[in-house]
């Protein structure tokens, strides 16, 4: 026997021997220079709970592309495509993991998902006919209205769909480069451009504010937007704005009660990236989650105490 064959038949036992073995746990890391931590929720390629001290609480079985922590502790998320839900789905499962509620999509792919204070659901699908319903827990559709978007790339239709208090509903439209307001009856009644440049500043995230304005995640384009409900311009960050360029296909958002503003970086898939900041109105950033995995974050959802967990 050569010394070649020796050393593929050492290699051969060497993974034998590791293959058996469980993958080591996520290393999860809360940064702040002031002691902020959070607990939160992670939609993306993983779904999980992250406590206070960056040990994983709850982890659920399939990937998502928006949701929720319910009140009663229940997950309600828009899973993405896969064997189960060849067209995506809404799902709610409680804290054992169980399925109290499903929806499943009939195109390409369930977009978004919102819970409503009557129990109600909005959610978006994107297809050969991209839409926006509005249902029930007993899976009846209440509003629905075609969605005013580009058709071809149906993964680019839209993403963060919310329902407004006036009754209208607010749709981001990526390749569109716009967010729409419409009426349940799908009359589009304002909308909001983003800029040509940077190049593909495409909406994600589309949140009206108590005050009025619209804070919107431009992907692509690494920028961080809020506008009036003029369209102008109030408050911008960019990656010239940090210590570090933190804005990596900036995703999910989330404005909490202290004005503050978390941003969760899609692109940042890289081991001990910043996936996730908390930024001050000021632009100072004091708070950042990192992994030591390639874990992609759509968004994440805070559900620390004070935090209104239907915003």
């Amino acid at each position: 026997m050569n010394k070649w064959m020796i050393v593929f038949l050492l290699a051969i036992v060497s993974l034998a021997a590791t293959c058996g073995e469980p993958a080591p746990a996520p290393k999860l890391v809360q940064e702040s220079e002031t002691g902020i931590t959070h607990t939160f929720v992670v939609f993306g390629g993983a779904t999980y709970v992250v406590g206070k001290d960056s040990t994983i609480t709850h982890r659920y079985p399939f990937g998502t592309r928006d949701g929720w922590m319910l009140p009663n502790g229940n997950l309600l998320s828009a899973v993405s495509k896969n064997k189960e839900y060849p067209g995506g789905a809404i799902v709610e499962v409680d804290k054992d993991g169980k399925k109290v509620f499903e929806f499943k999509g009939s195109q390409v792919e369930v977009h978004s998902v919102q819970p409503l204070e009557n129990g109600n659901i909005v959610m978006t699908e994107g297809g050969p006919k991209p839409k926006l319903m509005e249902i029930t827990r007993e899976g009846k559709v209440v509003v629905e209205f075609a969605l005013k978007c580009q058709v071809p790339n149906a993964h680019m239709q839209t993403r963060m769909a919310r329902k407004l208090p006036n009754g209208n509903y607010l749709a981001p439209h990526l390749l569109d480069r716009v967010v729409r307001e419409y009426k349940p009856d799908g009359t589009v009644v304002s909308e909001i451009k983003t800029p040509d440049e940077p190049k593909d500043s495409w909406p994600f995230t589309a949140i009206r504010l108590d005050n009025g304005n619209t804070l919107i995640n431009c992907t692509h384009g690494n920028m961080v937007q809020e506008v009036d409900k003029d369209g102008k311009v109030v408050w911008q960050l960019t990656n010239k704005d940090l210590p570090s360029p933190m804005l990596a296909d900036p995703c999910g958002a989330q404005r909490l009660a202290n004005g503050n503003t978390i941003i969760c970086s899609y692109g940042a898939g890289k081991a001990d990236a910043v996936k996730a900041f908390e930024v001050t109105p000021d632009k100072k950033v004091v708070w950042t989650f990192k992994t030591n995995n390639g874990d992609h974050l759509h968004e994440i959802h805070v559900i620390d105490p004070g935090e209104k967990s239907l915003k």
